[in-house]
């Protein structure tokens, strides 16, 4: 007599169809316990899924059921899948575009009932009411990883969503600051006490949630060199926390100017005389830019800072992400090679990079447009019938010169800049 599988085994069977069936009883997000089905050409097929189906159940996972809406099933992916295996900056992303758009509008219908037509109206409802093309792009993400996760828990078949066109979206163009705009404003912040976070904002290129993340045991002062690791988030519910940076692009050593070591020494001999008038106020980080007390500094309250201080210096305002964009234009100014740039500025892909990079006229293509605009100028006063040639030597390769970039280097040294005195509102 053959042996019976355990209770919550499951089994297999064969189908009339040549089908292998796995059987097995689980959890469903409703709360009840389901037998469910799931198929595969071959018996190892149908065993696999089995297993998986059982693992899932073990780990208190449930398992939506076939008719779930898709409300339900967003909301049931939010909680089990991107929670507790993402960032909290991602899982906030993705909360904030399901609950104010995707749920209102598609979160009726049936998982499974939901076509290419459904995806489809719901975009052209958001262009209808508006809705800027970025948002509409970060719901459409968020919609296909969503459907790709029902695939491979077999609630789907196809993913609809990856059939409509990605919407749309008009790249705002940035103008960074010039190296002349640059200066003027350092020298305006030169008495604040975040001024060494304004200069490593503007000389490296730093996010804004790196650059309050960086700590002293990132600096190695013998070799000049700076390892960021962890940034700043603000976690609803939390409050301010530190975590790792993303990207292996973000976490590499960056060698420091004498500029930006010697904005650290004084903030370094700064903080300590914030950290005795503190007291036992004072809450140990080991952070750089902290508040008047140790503790971090929030995103948000520093790009408010930003903003105010570039307002006072009287120069064109751009947000403090867009010092980046600053600082890749000041290396194209300066000749420095995009690989290069790219390390500095940590982008995960070089055309990054060349999108700084192709907003900023260096004198290299300066002097290149002109030769070859005075060239044809030539050819065309020529007498019809005589030889036209464009010679290679024509064309002398051009060089930035040391001096260019020892005289951006000086206008940053802090000794050399005029005394200001302390900003008693700063």
């Amino acid at each position: 007599m053959a042996k019976k599988n355990p209770n919550g085994a499951g089994s297999i069977t064969r189908r009339p169809d040549g089908l292998y069936e796995a059987r097995v009883y689980v959890t469903t997000t409703d709360g009840l316990k389901k037998r469910i089905s799931r198929y595969g050409k071959t018996y190892d097929e149908a065993a696999e899924k089995l297993a998986r189906a059982k693992e899932l159940e073990d780990k208190g996972v449930p398992t939506p059921t076939k008719e779930v809406k898709v409300g339900e099933y967003l909301t049931y992916w939010l909680t089990e899948i991107v929670r507790p295996h993402r960032r909290n900056n991602t899982f906030a992303k993705y909360e904030t575009m399901v609950r104010l758009y995707l749920i209102p509008k598609l979160g009726t219908k049936r998982l499974t009932k939901l076509g290419i037509q459904d995806v489809r109206t719901f975009f052209a409802k958001l262009r209808a009411e508006e809705v800027g093309g970025s948002t509409q792009q970060e719901c459409m993400k968020v919609l296909r990883n969503a459907l790709n996760r029902a695939i491979r828990e077999e609630l789907l078949l196809r993913n609809v969503a990856e059939l409509v066109d990605m919407p749309k979206a008009d790249s705002k163009e940035v103008i960074p600051w010039t190296v002349s705009e640059a200066i003027t404003f350092m020298r305006s912040v030169r008495a604040h006490r975040l001024f060494a976070g304004f200069v490593l904002a503007l000389v490296l290129g730093f996010r804004r949630g790196e650059l309050l993340g960086l700590r002293w045991v990132d600096i190695d002062f013998s070799t000049g060199t700076i390892h960021p690791r962890k940034q700043v988030q603000r976690v609803k519910g939390i409050g301010l926390v530190l975590v790792d940076l993303k990207t292996a692009s973000s976490v590499g050593a960056l060698p420091l100017p004498r500029l930006c070591l010697e904005v650290l020494g004084e903030r370094r001999m700064l903080q300590r005389r914030e950290r005795e008038r503190a007291g036992l106020d004072w809450t140990e980080y080991d952070l750089i830019l902290t508040t008047e007390t140790g503790g971090p500094i929030d995103p948000d309250g520093f790009s408010d800072t930003f903003e105010r201080r570039v307002k006072r210096s009287g120069v064109r305002r751009i947000p403090v992400k867009d010092t980046r964009h600053t600082t890749g234009s000041l290396l194209a100014v300066l000749g420095v090679h995009p690989n290069d740039a790219q390390k500095i500025l940590r982008h995960a892909r070089i055309t990054t990079t060349l999108g700084i990079y192709t907003h900023v006229t260096t004198a290299t293509q300066r002097a290149a447009a002109s030769t070859l605009g005075e060239r044809f100028r030539e050819l065309m006063n020529r007498a019809p019938g005589s030889e036209v040639v464009l010679r290679p030597h024509e064309f002398p390769e051009q060089r930035f010169g040391q001096p260019t970039g020892l005289i951006v280097e000086r206008a940053f040294v802090p000794g050399l800049l005029p005394e200001i005195p302390p900003d008693p509102l700063a």
